[in-house]
This record gives C-alpha cells, sequence and structure tokens, in this order.
C-alpha cells in the first residue's frame, strides 16, 4: 500500500496531536522527542509532525509517498530518471526515527519530495549528517540545505 506523506514543522508539538488527533480520529502511530507521525487509513496519508521554532506559523517541511518496499523505491528512481528528473538516493539513512531507502525529487517550485520506505524503527530523529531529513538545519554532502526545505 503507498500512501501520500505530508511533513509539518510545527511551533507547538503536543497542541498540533490534540488538533490532528482530533482531526482525523486517531492517536499517534510514533511519539518520539520533536516529533509524531500518524498513519491515517482513511483518507490514506502519513501526517509527520516536526517540533519546530517556537514563534514561527506552521509550515511544510516536504512531501512524500511511502511504499512498502526497497524495490519499489528502486523503481521510482528508474522512472523519475527516465522522466528526466534530478534524483537524489539515499540508502540506509536514518530519518524521522526510522531506517529507510529513498530518493528525492523537487518540484517546479522547489518543493521538496521523497519516495521512501520505512526498513526499520530507529533511535534518532536523523543520525547520519549527510541526510536531509527531519532536521533543523539540513544538511548535505555539499552543504547546508536552504531554509525552507529539507533536501537540496
Amino acid at each position: 500500500m503507498s500512501r501520500v506523506q505530508l511533513a509539518l514543522r510545527v511551533p507547538d508539538l503536543p497542541t498540533s496531536i490534540a488538533f490532528y488527533s482530533k482531526l482525523f480520529g486517531a492517536e499517534p502511530a510514533k511519539l518520539r522527542d520533536g516529533y509524531a507521525n500518524f498513519a491515517i487509513a482513511d483518507p490514506p496519508l502519513k501526517l509527520v509532525l516536526i517540533q519546530g521554532a517556537p514563534d514561527e506559523d506552521t509550515r511544510m517541511d516536504h512531501l512524500g509517498i511511502e511504499v512498502d518496499t526497497t524495490e519499489a523505491v528502486h523503481a521510482a528512481t528508474t522512472r523519475l530518471t527516465d522522466q528526466g528528473l534530478a534524483t537524489d538516493v539515499e540508502n540506509d539513512t536514518t530519518c524521522c526515527y526510522a531506517l529507510q531507502d529513498k530518493v528525492w525529487v523537487h518540484g517546479p517550485g522547489q518543493e521538496p519530495w521523497e519516495v521512501y520506505v520505512v526498513k526499520a524503527d530507529a533511535d534518532s530523529l536523523a543520525k547520519h549528517r549527510t541526510s536531509t531529513c527531519c532536521t533543523d538545519t539540513p544538511v548535505t554532502e555539499a552543504g547546508p540545505v536552504a531554509a525552507g526545505g529539507c533536501c537540496p
């Protein structure tokens, strides 16, 4: 099963968790320090909440498509590359308290999209500093990522 992911950077995580629990009639599937995610069945959605600065409004952090297998990530990478899109592949990366394989692309407005599979649970938000996901100051091998997006 695939589902769309929406990751939001929120100023008040507990208040946001309470609101989205009421909105979707569900409790978080994963709750960690500075992080929560909801696995919503109807509509099929992975809603990710990341603690942001308390004085900033909620903003989109990134978008994604969660898939079931690494093979599906590889197939998406091939399809996106064949369509002429620049891709950034990350295998065995720790992001959002999970070990993942993923591929990143950018929409025409530079909105970051990831196609990813969760391979296992992890103990940290972002273990590898080369990860582009879920950090206050995303970093890639080329250096820091511009504000407002979580991947280069």
